[in-house]
């Protein structure tokens, strides 16, 4: 099994309506009761707007906190899942089922679960 990330892109500023919203989340549910069942659920949620971010940057005297996003944008990352599945093919068929119930794209990324490098350890 190999844990993929799915990033669902989001224009910046477009909220749907509850009317829209609640609908899509529902069916999300059963997406994620479906990842569940078959034992390939990690995690998932959603995020705010950018505006709502903080950014934390190295700094001459230790870190430094600004407002806002790090990039402009006209997207962002929305909302992301973690899934554990067999092969990199599963986890495009469900970012399809996320595309298909949310109309958003998604990124699918591989994911690396803990240090970089334990991978070796853990199969050993």
């Amino acid at each position: 099994m190999a844990q993929y990330l799915l990033k669902m892109i989001q224009p910046v500023g477009e909220v749907p309506d509850q009317s829209v919203l609640g609908p899509v989340m529902e069916k999300l549910g059963a997406i994620q009761q479906e990842l569940a069942a078959q034992n390939s659920w990690v995690f998932g949620g959603g995020l705010h707007q950018p505006e709502a971010a903080s950014m934390v940057r190295p700094g001459s005297s230790g870190p430094v906190v600004t407002d806002g996003p790090f990039a402009e944008g006209a997207e962002f990352v929305g909302g992301v899942t973690i899934i554990d599945v067999a092969d990199l093919d599963e986890a495009l068929r469900w970012a399809g089922r996320y595309v298909e119930v949310t109309g958003l794209a998604t990124e699918v990324a591989p994911f690396i679960a803990g240090m970089p490098g334990t991978e070796a350890r853990q199969q050993a």
